[in-house]
């Protein structure tokens, strides 16, 4: 948090899973098992010293490919132990299976999480009245609020703008991560519907809040909580060229976080800082040690306020 100062005169009501929230990634063991104690700390660090308003459990970045079912389970009942009295838990249960996602989410609700985020069918790439009966199948299977995650270049397709529409209307579909990237596509579903956007790519937090998007489910967040905070608060505070000037600040480590696959990147310089977060599983790999030490320098830059 090195040289922010938070306005104090944000406005706007808070949305259904608050705005500052990160994508955690999963620690693992040297024997390639979950670290539940270490899971439980990270938690911990991101909600009581760092702020976060929720954690994304079992996303992309905590390599839910990888993990199985009663892995996914487990570890939310640890996060929901840790940090479920005060934090939004979010669980990641989308799949290219309606089937196999409703088991997700019901299992999701069992332990205890306040949300789901269902991500696009990927791979499947199903026509576009199959994928509106797909979301809200999965919506009706619980009584939790659904997150969808639109990110195109990953599932193969977007959800289309008239979809988003239509599924808004759905009373348990509130939310969007948005990692589509077409600020006017995004605009024109937030002008049309009551769904809550977040950035689902660090560096869009601020053009997302711009066409009235809410928040972040962020990656380097791990690290720049503070500053998205900051970014966010500015913006709600009315000061457009204050959350400018900050998000260009940390912009270099919002962009850095992908100069390899996330997950990776976020252990290795965890792992660095002293974290036991251990590896990725397959097919991640190790992160190349040139590209761990740029973005160790890009966090020690901005932390150290050398990032104007």
């Amino acid at each position: 948090m090195s040289g922010i100062t938070v306005s104090s005169g944000a406005t706007g009501a808070t949305p259904v899973f608050g705005r500052l929230l990160t994508a955690m990634v999963t620690p693992f063991d040297s024997s390639g098992a979950i670290n539940h104690s270490e899971a439980a700390r990270l938690a911990l660090h991101l909600v009581d010293e760092l702020g976060h308003d929720g954690l994304v459990i079992n996303g992309t970045t905590g390599e839910s490919p990888t993990t199985s079912d009663t892995e996914k389970r487990a570890l939310l009942e640890t996060v929901v132990a840790a940090v479920g009295d005060r934090s939004h838990i979010v669980a990641g249960v989308g799949t290219f299976s309606t089937h196999h996602t409703i088991e997700l989410a019901r299992q999701a609700a069992d332990a205890g999480v306040g949300g789901l985020l269902v991500v696009t069918p990927y791979y499947s790439r199903p026509p576009v009245d199959a994928l509106e009966d797909h979301f809200s199948t999965v919506a009706d299977a619980t009584d939790l609020p659904c997150m969808l995650y639109d990110i195109p270049h990953r599932s193969g397709i977007p959800i289309p703008e008239a979809t988003l529409m239509s599924l808004g209307i759905h009373p348990r579909i509130v939310a969007v991560k948005d990692a589509k990237g077409d600020a006017v596509s995004s605009s024109a579903v937030i002008d049309a519907t009551g769904l809550a956007y977040y950035a689902g790519d660090d560096g869009y937090l601020l053009p997302l809040m711009a066409v009235g998007g809410v928040g972040v489910v962020g990656t380097s967040t791990h690290f720049t909580g503070a500053h998205a905070r900051a970014i966010i608060d500015a913006h709600l505070g009315g000061d457009p060229s204050l959350a400018r000037s900050r998000h260009a600040r940390v912009l270099p480590v919002f962009r850095g976080v992908f100069a390899t696959q996330g997950c990776m990147l976020v252990k290795a310089a965890l792992g660095a800082r002293g974290w036991d977060m251990g590896t990725c599983r397959p097919p991640m790999g190790a992160v190349p040690s040139a590209v761990l030490e740029r973005f160790l320098r890009l966090l020690e830059d901005l932390e150290s306020g050398n990032i104007s």
